[in-house]
């Protein structure tokens, strides 16, 4: 088994601790938080040890979660890698991409592993869908929430949008070639909305658009490629599939023929909403990165992929920047 601790016990926090409590392979020891009201309570009610200081629980263990602001993420991260311990660590990995550069490099330097908790790449309609994409040539998102203060001290784009940046990443396997953006600070001192345009080298577009200040929430991507749209409700876990294929082919949903005019010939549209398996996802991205350790194989969301995930959004960030910039 796996001796791991938990660095953080807010909201966030108590949910690792719950998912990790249900996973066989990690003997969880406990957590540590600096908030002693927290710690006592988390401690009483789940019946979890907390340990006196982030050092205690680092020596003490195999696997750090860290759980706890952003702010603190390298602090937490360093102190652990220098200790040659796995780490598992909530998104965005860092405040700074020179912060995550330096993750790299003592992760490298320890050879130990690392994983990233963008945990919509573990969403069951994403994991459903994935099977479905080939070269997606378009791409939208939308990811919009009810206000609520608990993340206000970044922007929209590291709160919320960050999300569909990595999927976007896990999916779009080219470079970037231009990024074009706009946002506006509403109610916090950052962007609360904001919408950007992410052009790859190979042609592809994504069009992602977040806002913490929506009437109701929303988590809807769209997938266009050749011959197929795919859409992926990440918040109602369901997922809708439209293809165009040969007549009589064989494919499971509803299917109506497609007359492509003089020439083109017939084809076949399908329907198809294939089954969603319910999950976990937090609790399925703990587990795969068990996995990873045990089997010594690389985690599903490598800190790398938090870098790139990372990078992006500042460039998101720099653009909104500088367009209110000629504004003024």
């Amino acid at each position: 088994m796996l001796k791991i601790g938990v660095l953080g016990a807010g909201h966030l926090g108590k949910i690792h601790l719950k998912c990790i409590k249900e996973i066989p392979e990690y003997d969880l020891l406990g957590f540590y938080d600096p908030d002693k009201t927290i710690s006592e309570r988390v401690e009483q009610e789940y019946g979890i040890k907390q340990f006196s200081s982030l050092d205690e629980l680092v020596d003490a263990v195999d696997v750090v979660d860290i759980v706890t602001p952003t702010i603190s993420h390298f602090d937490c991260a360093s102190k652990s890698l220098l200790k040659s311990r796995h780490v598992f660590i909530e998104k965005p990995v860092v405040t700074t991409l020179e912060q995550a550069r330096e993750l790299i490099r003592i992760a490298s330097e320890t050879k130990v592993k690392v994983q990233v908790g963008h945990v919509e790449r573990f969403n069951p309609a994403f994991l459903t869908a994935e099977p479905f994409f080939t070269s997606p040539m378009f791409i939208e998102g939308h990811r919009l929430s009810q206000f609520n203060p608990r993340g206000t001290d970044v922007p929209v784009i590291l709160d919320l949008m960050i999300h569909d940046i990595d999927i976007v990443l896990s999916v779009v396997k080219s470079g970037i070639k231009n990024i074009s953006a706009s946002g506006v600070a509403v109610v916090s001192d950052t962007p609360d909305i904001a919408n950007a345009r992410i052009e790859f080298e190979n042609g592809c577009v994504a069009n992602l658009t977040a806002s913490r200040l929506s009437i109701k929430n929303m988590r809807k991507s769209r997938f266009f490629q050749k011959e197929a749209y795919i859409s992926i409700d990440f918040l109602k876990k369901e997922v809708e599939v439209i293809r165009i294929e040969e007549p009589g082919q064989a494919s499971s949903g509803f299917g109506m023929p497609l007359d492509l005019g003089p020439g083109k010939g017939l084809k076949q549209i399908s329907f198809i909403k294939p089954e969603v398996k319910p999950n976990n996802a937090i609790k399925t991205e703990l587990e795969s990165f068990c996995s990873a350790i045990i089997n010594n194989t690389v985690p599903p969301v490598t800190i790398e992929d938090g870098y790139h995930a990372l990078e992006v959004a500042y460039m998101i960030i720099n653009e909104i920047n500088h367009s209110l910039t000629r504004l003024v």
